[in-house]
């Protein structure tokens, strides 16, 4: 691809560069390849290095790209497909999770958690920590929260802490019969904890999925997982024919 020049093009600079930046990722680019340095870019495709860099950011906010300290610009690799009204219900844990575990604790939980497990207000439930990774990146936290109850043959013994009881609690979890599931997903902020496990500032923007798992007439547990917004896409319906995301294509079904 020879040099672009954008003195004609009515739209602003930086934004139409984003679109031929765009296509030459998806023609000339592996994921994880690191991009010329800026003036090298700049000379490409005939524009100043200041619109060069609102180009870059605005296309590292969608996603396409990842500046690495010590490392430069990087293709970033494939939005990890977050499902939303899915038939499909399984519990935490159940074969295919894309999850690790990280730790497990016994705390009390957030009073809104409190109220949807219907537990006490000072009553401590399992606290499960995992995350998601995709191409060696952290893209989503969670935190799971199951009642005493739910686990209730679940003895010391199996596991004393860490990530070995997280998974001895997802296993006695699946012992119960789930009866079905509610999801909802709401864009928010990166909190400091939430921004320092998925590798971003805080107040960067993410996407909170607020699950619900149902068994014997109740919620049986609650997981709340932060998606790093940059990196994910909704995905509807068990086929996945709808998506929503920033790439080069869109598809609907």
């Amino acid at each position: 691809m020879g040099t672009t020049q954008l003195e004609t093009v009515p739209e602003p600079k930086y934004w139409h560069l984003k679109t031929v930046l765009s296509e030459a990722l998806d023609s000339e680019f592996s994921v994880g390849e690191i991009l010329p340095n800026e003036r090298e870019l700049a000379a490409r495709f005939g524009v100043a290095r200041a619109t060069l860099r609102q180009a870059l950011e605005q296309l590292e906010l969608e996603g396409r790209l990842q500046r690495r300290r010590g490392v430069g610009t990087t293709v970033a690799p494939p939005r990890v497909g977050v499902a939303v009204g899915t038939e499909q219900h399984t519990w935490p844990g159940a074969a295919n999770d894309a999850w690790q575990a990280v730790d497990c604790a016994r705390e009390v939980p957030p009073a809104a958690v409190a109220a949807a497990l219907e537990t006490g207000r000072e009553e401590a439930v399992h606290t499960l920590r995992r995350s998601r990774v995709s191409h060696g990146q952290p893209v989503a936290a969670e935190l799971l929260y199951i009642p005493a109850s739910s686990v209730a043959d679940l003895t010391a013994i199996d596991a004393p802490e860490g990530p070995a009881r997280a998974r001895a609690v997802l296993r006695e979890l699946q012992r119960l019969e789930l009866e079905g599931q509610a999801r909802a997903v709401e864009l928010g902020s990166a909190r400091a904890d939430d921004a320092r496990e998925l590798d971003r500032l805080p107040g960067a923007p993410v996407l909170v999925v607020t699950t619900r798992f149902f068994a014997e007439g109740r919620t049986a547990a609650l997981s709340v997982a932060t998606y790093r917004a940059d990196t994910c896409r909704l995905t509807f319906g068990d086929s996945g024919g709808v998506e929503i995301h920033d790439g080069p294509e869109r598809r609907a079904s």
